[in-house]
């Protein structure tokens, strides 16, 4: 079954750079309604006001970290079932376990090519 390439999705990353390379990927890969937060807090607004298909969001951000978010996501009743993938830059195993324990839907480790983002997106999608 192939992915609807329209679905929206949320971008999260406090480093501007790397929104840049992920849209870019998710482009490459045909996916065009891509969003972008700056942080965690800004997250939980746009995700509140329009239904996305997917987030994707770096472990790493200040003042709200990606699990914090992941948990903000899992704890609200409209955004629960919301697919999260969570990217960082570390693959230490006690991070893995914690994203797990709450409720990522996948894990991307970086770097990572358009190839990796979409076996995960694949991943996420087929469960």
């Amino acid at each position: 079954m192939a992915i609807d390439s329209t679905i929206p999705i949320l971008v999260v990353d406090d480093y501007k750079t790397m929104t840049r390379i992920i849209r870019n990927l998710l482009n490459q890969l045909g996916f065009q309604n891509v969003d972008d937060a700056s942080n965690g807090q800004e997250a939980l607004v746009r995700l509140r006001g329009k239904r996305y298909g997917l987030v994707i969001s770096d472990w790493n951000m200040e003042p709200m970290t990606g699990l914090e978010l992941l948990q903000q996501v899992r704890r609200d009743e409209a955004l629960h079932q919301l697919p999260f993938i969570m990217i960082t830059a570390e693959s230490k195993t006690e991070n893995v376990v914690a994203a797990k324990r709450n409720g990522v839907n996948n894990y991307i480790v970086k770097p990572f090519n358009a190839q990796t983002l979409k076996a995960k997106i694949d991943a996420v999608f087929k469960r």
